[in-house]
């Protein structure tokens, strides 16, 4: 019988926990917004880990900047991750932004945008064909 998880994919989700926390809790870098990690991908030999994060944005910040303040950052988290976490070897972090939210709101506003057109289209039609029906019947 196949394992369920493999074995990179539960070191991934402690990963991911923990790298969560520290960002939180101990990078303390006020152009950082309020980040999250959205999932971690690890090579089979757990020695390179990609971040996946996204950014709550304030007003005048960068997306690229915010990934350059984390990945210059990566040796202290990588430093406080491998103390929290019990492993021989602790991969080398690298912070990618994950646009997956940002595109998935583009698509529900296009999906909302499309169908509010469609019943505003499908409403001029009923009020046309009633218009013509009225006229019909007084032509008769």
């Amino acid at each position: 019988m196949a394992r369920e998880f493999a074995r990179t994919d539960r070191v991934g989700q402690e990963i991911q926990k923990e790298i969560a926390m520290i960002i939180q809790r101990e990078v303390k870098d006020p152009r950082l917004g309020m980040v999250t990690v959205s999932a971690v991908e690890i090579t089979r030999d757990l020695a390179y880990a990609k971040i996946f994060v996204t950014f709550f944005t304030l007003e005048g910040q960068n997306v690229d900047e915010s990934l350059s303040i984390l990945n210059d950052a990566a040796g202290f988290i990588r430093t406080l991750l491998a103390k929290r976490i019990k492993a021989r070897i602790m991969p080398e972090l690298r912070f990618i932004y994950d646009s997956s939210m940002v595109e998935g709101v583009r698509m529900g506003t296009l999906v909302d945008k499309a169908i509010a057109e469609d019943r505003k289209k499908h409403e001029n039609d009923v009020i046309d064909e009633n218009a013509s029906q009225e006229s019909d019947i007084e032509g008769s």
